[in-house]
């Protein structure tokens, strides 16, 4: 059973990188990311469009390298949840979790009895196709997972305790542009009215030990967000990343600047 170097990395109390993938689904992605010493990537199901066997292909590349992958399905719904993790997530983010209900849902779905309720299904992608007990392989799994509710409306950031408080979520993610969005207040992360929802959101994930991730686009925000204490940071997406770099090359190159 492959374990989760990501989680290792946060229970250690230590800051984790990683990038969000929407685009560039190449076989060399997950050993690239590896190369550029980021601990994790997520697989943007919800705004990417992949299919299930361009993510499976994907969790495969990813095994033997030191890089996590975690996957961002599209809703909350079991059968999604189900079969990423069979194929061999590590962890699932969930987007727009609003309350308890939705919590302990998305935290019962990602493991196995006793902790949950997740399906057995061994000799497949997430165990490496092996075979021999099931039994001490679904706790090796259940302490592996990560499951991750995205916080991202008025109404997740009032359940942010309940949430947080849930056995078996294990950290949280802020999506802030939609936040801001749903707020009425849209990509205004000044705004006095944003910036008390992300105390509120950091306060619960203190009070209950859970570690806070965010998308960061620059590197000026990204020293931002670890003084207000998240320790899990996603620089951006392939595509923002590919683009800045690219375009900020080719503006030095045209104006003289090599």
């Amino acid at each position: 059973m492959q374990q989760n170097l990501l989680k290792q990395v946060l229970r250690r109390g230590d800051v984790a990188w990683g990038i969000f993938v929407t685009e560039f689904l190449s076989p060399g992605l997950c050993r690239v990311v590896a190369n550029a010493n980021l601990d994790f990537i997520v697989l943007d199901m919800e705004h990417g469009g992949f299919g299930i066997d361009e993510v499976k292909q994907q969790i495969a590349f990813a095994r033997g390298t030191s890089v996590t992958a975690i996957v961002r399905v599209p809703t909350l719904q079991r059968h999604l949840v189900a079969t990423v993790l069979d194929a061999g997530a590590m962890g699932i983010i969930a987007p727009m979790i609003e309350s308890r209900a939705q919590a302990e849902q998305l935290a019962a779905w990602c493991r196995y009895r006793p902790d949950g309720t997740r399906g057995i299904g061994f000799g497949v992608a997430h165990d490496g196709y092996g075979l021999g007990e099931i039994a001490p392989r679904m706790k090796v799994a259940n302490e592996n997972m990560l499951a991750i509710p995205l916080i991202e409306s008025p109404a997740g950031i009032a359940a942010a305790d309940r949430i947080l408080s849930v056995e078996g979520i294990d950290m949280a993610w802020m999506g802030h542009f939609d936040l801001t969005d749903s707020m009425g207040i849209t990509e205004q992360f000044d705004n006095p009215d944003f910036v008390a929802a992300l105390d509120r959101f950091l306060a619960a994930c203190n009070r209950y030990k859970k570690p806070a991730g965010i998308i960061t686009n620059s590197l000026e925000g990204a020293r931002q967000r670890l003084r207000q204490g998240f320790r899990c940071l996603s620089y951006g997406n392939d595509v923002s990343v590919f683009q800045r770099a690219l375009s900020n090359a080719i503006e030095r190159a045209r104006n003289g600047a090599v």
